[in-house]
């Protein structure tokens, strides 16, 4: 298994591990280019199982045993893909000379951006799917991340997706990006598993246009939110909704008024001790458990 040991940590082959921005990652002039960063052998493994073509991988001499397998499915990967994947090794004290680079888990992958499809293409590739499940129901679940900025959050609410049923998760224009290095590490690489998408690429696609989008495809809104005219997480009525869009609010603030004003639904989760909510990752968990059992 062919090994590149690197000597100068200003090689330009190690640009996309250390030195490009997130923003020069996502390229959005040339999106079929955008490149991000898998670390650890649990996220990189559900990459390559949904797909995702690699790059290139960076790792420390002390992985090569454990990683071993992993590069050599990630090296077939990359033939199957018609590209060469190079493997650069490099010691760990030596990699924490680049800035802003901390190597925790001993191998990270640079992979190709694979291409988002439309909300409505999403929405019939669950149909499909659950279609030809003999454990159909006819529900559908849809969480929406309206701007939120908290990698971590983002990545903790894909995770909860994936283990509580939820079909897709969509986020706004103002959310952060799912493939961020740190958002798609807390996931455990559950972003790979969870089809999801962008509904609207500009601040004008969301929330008007984005809540016609839904309601068109026939799903019915609810905003987690406190209000006065909310009904609680168990009310009947949203256990009875076929097709339901779970739509969670930004760190802080929460959901916008126009958001709020758009949905067929204000829900608000129950508290007691006086407590008026849960972090946003926190409350999609319960909310999650609650609407997909």
């Amino acid at each position: 298994m062919p090994y590149i040991d690197i000597q100068d940590l200003n090689d330009p082959r190690l640009d996309a591990f250390a030195r490009l921005t997130e923003a020069q990652l996502r390229n959005k002039l040339e999106p079929e280019k955008g490149i991000f960063i898998a670390e650890s052998i649990k996220v990189i493994e559900r990459a390559l199982a949904a797909g995702v073509v690699p790059v290139s991988v960076l790792m420390t001499p002390h992985w090569k045993e454990a990683a071993a397998d992993t590069v050599a499915r990630i090296q077939q990967a990359g033939a199957a893909a018609g590209c060469e994947v190079p493997v650069f090794v490099a010691p760990e004290d030596e990699l924490k000379k680049l800035t802003g680079f901390a190597l925790t888990r001993g191998i990270l992958c640079a992979m190709r951006r694979p291409a988002l499809p439309s909300v409505e293409e999403l929405v019939a590739r669950i149909d499909e799917r659950r279609a030809a499940s003999p454990d159909d129901d006819g529900r559908r679940r849809v969480a929406v991340l309206e701007g939120i900025v908290d990698h971590t959050n983002v990545g903790a609410i894909f995770r909860s997706a994936a283990a509580l049923g939820i079909d897709a998760v969509l986020v706004t224009p103002t959310c952060c990006d799912p493939l961020y290095r740190r958002a798609v590490r807390v996931s455990m690489g559950t972003v790979f598993q969870v089809p999801w998408t962008r509904i609207g690429d500009t601040v004008h696609d969301w929330p008007a246009r984005g809540l016609e989008r839904l309601s068109h495809l026939g799903y019915a809104a609810a905003a987690m939110a406190l209000s006065d005219d909310s009904v609680p997480l168990g009310d009947p009525a949203l256990a009875r909704c076929d097709k339901l869009a779970l739509i969670f609010g930004t760190e802080g603030d929460g959901l916008s008024h126009r958001t709020i004003e758009g949905c067929d639904y204000t829900v608000r989760i129950p508290m007691m001790h006086g407590v008026d909510s849960l972090n946003v990752a926190a409350a999609s968990a319960v909310t999650f458990w609650e609407l997909c059992r």
